[in-house]
């Protein structure tokens, strides 16, 4: 798009011509960090009960997890919940259930699987998620950035060749988005986990797109 730039100076307001572009790109990166999520639950007579016994289940799969090497900063409770389970009719407390989710940051993606098994097998977790990202997205945010922006450039010469004008200087640059799209996330309920867990990692791409606007010369 060739269009004009209002220029303020002190005495007066002129109109500058330019070229404003939009640049894309993906940088695809296999990730480097796996969230894993364990959930681990109780269900007793009394809401005490299952608390209690909840507490116990949670230290024997805390235990396991800490085993494999992970850091206390690495593993921390991302939801807990004590309440009534009721009958058919919705109007008797038959039981109580509780129930805590916790997240694991596992660096090595290619072992998640085995870790998996530890965790169900030998921690007793019932329920298990897994998703995929990267440790350190800015790398790969800036390596995006600056393939957007030579996007735009590129862009940019072919419309102001067409016009037959010269490309100058960059006016403004706008990161107008960056977005991640990770593998798709997998549950998994205990039943579904074996010994040797396969769990594909695969590649997630970073998006970027940005707004550059030239001077013409």
């Amino acid at each position: 798009m060739l269009f004009t730039v209002p220029s303020a100076t002190t005495s007066s307001t002129t109109i500058d011509p330019a070229v404003l572009t939009s640049g894309d790109a993906i940088v695809s990166k296999k990730p480097d960090l796996a969230i894993v999520g364990a959930g681990i639950e109780s269900q007793q007579s009394t809401a005490a009960a299952a608390q209690s016994d909840l507490a116990s289940k949670t230290a024997k799969l805390v235990g396991r997890i800490k085993a494999l090497g992970v850091a206390d900063k690495d593993l921390g409770t991302t939801g807990y919940w004590v309440g009534p389970v009721y009958s058919s009719t919705g109007q008797t407390i038959t039981a109580y259930r509780a129930s805590q989710q916790l997240q694991i940051k596992w660096h090595n993606v290619d072992t998640v699987g085995k870790t998996l098994d530890a965790i169900v097998q030998e921690g007793g977790a019932t329920n298990i998620s897994v998703s995929f990202g990267l440790a350190d997205p800015k790398t790969a945010q800036a390596e995006a950035r600056s393939l957007a922006i030579a996007d735009a450039r590129s862009k940019a010469q072919a419309m102001a060749s067409a016009a037959g004008v010269k490309l100058g200087q960059v006016i403004r640059i706008s990161d107008l988005s960056t977005a991640s799209r990770p593998p798709m996330p997998l549950s998994f309920g205990a039943a579904a986990i074996r010994q040797d867990t396969q769990v594909p990692v695969g590649q997630m791409d970073v998006q970027v797109t940005v707004e550059v606007d030239f001077a013409i010369a």
